[in-house]
């Protein structure tokens, strides 16, 4: 139901409440006094309720011959039709500060503020020119006086309807701002706390990470001073606020992706990752370096070795680049992460996993923990490290070399009682004397130390857990990864330990607790390119599963030459014949030909041209024309037009180079993916991929895994 300015008439002077009592009103949200709904509702226009049909339900009295029931059914009309106000949908308010004249509009959160008493948003209070200081230098006297002053503030609040927005510009207060997914940022932002937007305020939206990003709303379409944003689809653009802030935005991104290893001070810019060759690299502490596996043996175990150099905290993830999962890893959020405590990490990846299926390419990231300890010269430099991913065949390798240098040992050694160490029968009175002085046994993790060493003193295991390790601060980092509760930023869900906090924020298929909350943001389908929101991909996905298990067989042409698909729109007679209208063009005449002896005519003078003079294209491979016959042998002689089932009968007519070269290419599609014995498609499904990938071999199976169904594939299949 639309609403225009005029439909609703509504002002009050409000008292501005106390920003304690609104503690927890977001974007441009106000609460307003139960006697404001009432007065609201009466001043709202009167709107038609009647239940649909009701005025067109006639009474079983009713005669269409008798005129007078006319005037009674006329009359029971009116009694059905009930009028009732209406408040509009989504209720906008305009409020101007008479003090300064300042004017912002607002959107209602509810009816529950105090009589006579209005709560603003600190957005709004911003906006109106009144907000407190957090913190003053001139005493409490005056940060008393300002909040005194400002709790008896008076505001005049109108009810203003706004139109629906199409398009918003906004301009960044500062430079360098480049956050991974904008979009996705400003729909959580408008979505979660925004009813309107005016022109000239400033919007602050904050990120996952808690980094705030101020915009100022510079342009609205529909042009005007303000714009609703609920149930709209908006268009948003951010440009730079002048051409100097670009410039630097520009010159701080192309800084920030040209790091490398020459730069001292900076992190490297990661880069694609290989099986089995090491790659070398520095991040600064609290940064990350992306790194990309595009190809490697789907069926092989995969083992993703990080070393750093000294006491260094490094530490590896990574996630599967999928529909499904398409965010680089992080520590907060990740499928696969290594928080041992110990030099190196090692991340091993089964092939069964399932969160490898349908995966583009493997996202590793490798991260350098920020330390609490306060930084001192030289500690916040960049830390060198070593990764190398290494296949099956390598691991087993390596398993077989420390497998001979555990069976080089004497068969007349012994087991030291204390070490554990094996040494020769004779020497092991003077071992064991030497070791019990100077060494000592960890029944727990069965390592030995020097008793007089600084790790055996701060030796250490945890009581949670299997976890151990040598030194305070290493007990230190394990507690807060594991034993310490982190909140997720966006939905404020309180994890009790790092890794199920990532598991936490993981977008997969079967949507996790973060999506229940914020499942709302939208992505893009790889399939169809459309916007979805995450929280349906799966459905979406499976409505494509469904629209390519029901899609009929295409029609291939009955020229054993072509390479076309018959799609209906071509003379009858083509169709008829089961002939493209590419290879029944040159065959076409306008003439009345009711039994079709014309056109079987034409089809002997076409084969008798084509085997006597011949095509003279040194390309055709037709096997019934005279140039196709030297690179070809005829096969069985050709069925023309047998009976009433003329569709029935394959044709043998010379077609172009680019059809030709596509019938051999899906013959060989759909040959090699019978052999395959995995998936194969009908040679008519192969036929349409090559056509619509324009003759690409890779595409066109592409093509083949999105749209095409295999042989014995049906709906049941996904059940």
């Amino acid at each position: 139901m639309a609403f225009d300015e005029v439909s609703l008439r509504w002002t009050a002077q409000l008292i501005v409440s106390p920003p304690n009592f609104t503690p927890d009103l977001p974007g441009d949200k106000i609460t307003l006094p139960q006697s404001a709904l009432e007065q609201l509702l009466a001043a709202a226009p009167l709107q038609d309720t009647a239940s649909p049909g009701s005025a067109r339900s006639l009474t079983t009295a009713f005669d269409p011959y008798n005129p007078y029931t006319f005037a009674t059914e006329s009359q029971a009309r009116d009694r059905a039709v009930e009028r009732q106000h209406q408040l509009p949908q989504p209720l906008t308010f305009r409020i101007v500060n008479p003090q300064n004249d300042r004017v912002v509009y607002a959107g209602i959160r509810e009816f529950s503020s105090r009589e006579n008493e209005i709560g603003l948003s600190y957005f709004l209070r911003c906006a109106l020119g009144l907000d407190i200081p957090r913190s003053s230098s001139t005493g409490g006297a005056a940060t008393s006086a300002t909040s005194e002053q400002s709790s008896f503030a008076t505001v005049t609040i109108h009810a203003q309807q706004l139109p629906k927005g199409t398009y918003v510009r906004l301009r960044p207060l500062a430079a360098g701002y480049d956050p991974e997914d904008w979009k996705a940022l400003l729909e959580r932002v408008l979505r979660d706390n925004y009813t309107t937007l005016t022109v000239g305020e400033v919007l602050i939206a904050v990120s996952g990470q808690g980094e705030p990003f101020r915009f100022l709303v510079d342009r609205v379409e529909p042009e005007g001073p303000g714009i609703c944003v609920v149930d709209t689809d908006l268009e948003v653009d951010i440009v730079a606020l002048t051409e100097d802030q670009a410039k630097e935005t520009l010159q701080k991104r192309l800084e920030k992706s040209s790091r490398t290893l020459d730069n001292k001070t900076g992190t490297s810019s990661g880069g694609e990752l290989h099986v089995s060759r090491s790659v070398t690299g520095q991040v600064a502490p609290g940064g990350y370096v992306d790194y990309e596996l595009s190809s490697w043996d789907r069926g092989q175990i995969l083992e993703i070795c990080v070393e750093g150099v000294g006491n260094a905290d490094i530490y590896v993830f990574a996630s599967p680049f999928s529909a499904r999962q398409r965010n680089r890893p992080r520590a907060d959020e990740h499928v696969f992460g290594d928080f041992a405590v110990r030099r190196s990490r090692r991340l091993r990846i089964q092939p069964t996993n399932i969160e490898l299926e349908g995966t583009d390419a493997l996202y590793i990231s490798v991260h350098a923990l920020t330390s609490n300890v306060p930084p001192t010269e030289g500690s916040e430099t960049p830390v060198p490290y070593k990764i190398q991913i290494l296949d099956c065949s390598t691991i087993e390798e390596d398993r077989s070399i420390s497998r001979e240098d555990l069976s080089n040992r004497e068969p007349a050694d012994v087991q030291c009682n204390n070490c554990r160490q094996w040494v020769p029968q004779r020497t092991l009175v003077l071992h064991e004397n030497f070791c019990l002085r100077n060494n000592v046994f960890c029944s727990q993790c069965q390592n030995v130390f020097q008793k007089r060493s600084p790790e055996w003193h701060d030796h250490w295991h945890c009581p949670h857990d299997s976890c151990y390790g040598n030194s305070l601060s290493e007990k230190q980092k394990h507690n807060e990864i594991f034993h310490t509760e982190h909140s997720c930023r966006a939905c404020g869900y309180q994890a009790p330990s790092l890794p199920r906090l990532a598991q936490h924020q993981v977008l997969v298929s079967g949507l996790t607790p973060h999506e229940l909350v914020d499942g709302g943001r939208t992505t893009e389908c790889h399939l169809c390119n459309k916007i979805v929101r995450m929280r349906g991909m799966r459905t979406h996905l499976r409505h494509h599963d469904l629209e390519r298990l029901s899609r009929p067989t295409p029609r291939i042409c009955l020229n054993k030459n072509c390479g076309r698909i018959v799609d209906g729109r071509g003379t009858q007679s083509a169709n008829h014949l089961g002939l493209c209208s590419i290879c029944f063009g040159p065959l076409y005449v306008d003439t009345y030909d009711p039994e079709g002896k014309a056109l079987r005519r034409r089809f002997e003078r076409r084969y008798l041209s084509q085997m006597m003079s011949g095509c003279g294209k040194s390309w055709c491979q037709n096997e019934y024309c005279k140039t196709g016959k030297l690179a070809r042998k005829p096969s069985e002689p050709c069925n023309l037009m047998q009976g009433d089932k003329p569709n029935h009968a394959p044709f043998y007519l010379c077609t172009d180079q680019v059809s030709q070269q596509r019938r051999a290419l899906a013959e060989s599609l759909a040959a090699a993916s019978f052999a395959a014995e995995e998936k194969s498609w009908d040679l008519a499904w192969c036929v349409a991929a090559v056509e619509a990938c324009a003759g690409d071999p890779e595409r066109s199976r592409e093509w083949l895994e999105k749209w095409a169904p295999a042989r014995g594939e049906d709906s049941s299949t996904l059940a």
